[in-house]
């Protein structure tokens, strides 16, 4: 290999790595609040919530955070609150702004279900 190619190559790994470094460190812990749905009812349950997220969810939809917003967030690893389909959780999350998804790094149910109200239309949060 010419020292030419060589020295290129050797910048565009650096150049990659440091790329790679600054998006890691703009990656920063954050807090939602809300409750934990499914990808097919998201915000909109009727009556029975708490058991429809559980249906929808063993039917092989996936879970989802409905934040204090009312926004779908998609959770990237969804075994870390499969014990908390359907309640109000405190969530420490990693954002993924471009996929519009979380990565949960500690759960916290924070009492009552769905946001308040059984259908979880009524939140305050």
């Amino acid at each position: 290999m010419k020292r030419g190619t060589v020295i290129r190559i050797a910048w565009t790994l650096a150049l990659g790595g440091s790329a790679a470094l600054c998006a890691a460190q703009a990656a920063k812990t954050q807090t939602f609040t809300g409750y934990i749905s499914d990808s097919k009812c998201g915000a909109m349950h009727m009556d029975n919530g708490v058991g429809c997220v559980r249906k929808c969810i063993e039917n092989g939809n996936h879970p989802v955070l409905v934040d204090g917003h009312k926004r779908i967030w998609s959770i990237e690893n969804p075994d870390s609150i499969k014990d908390d389909y359907g309640y109000n959780v405190k969530l420490d999350v990693t954002v993924n702004a471009k996929r519009k998804s979380i990565y949960i790094n500690k759960a916290t149910k924070t009492g009552g279900v769905m946001g308040g109200m059984k259908d979880g239309m009524n939140m305050k949060m």
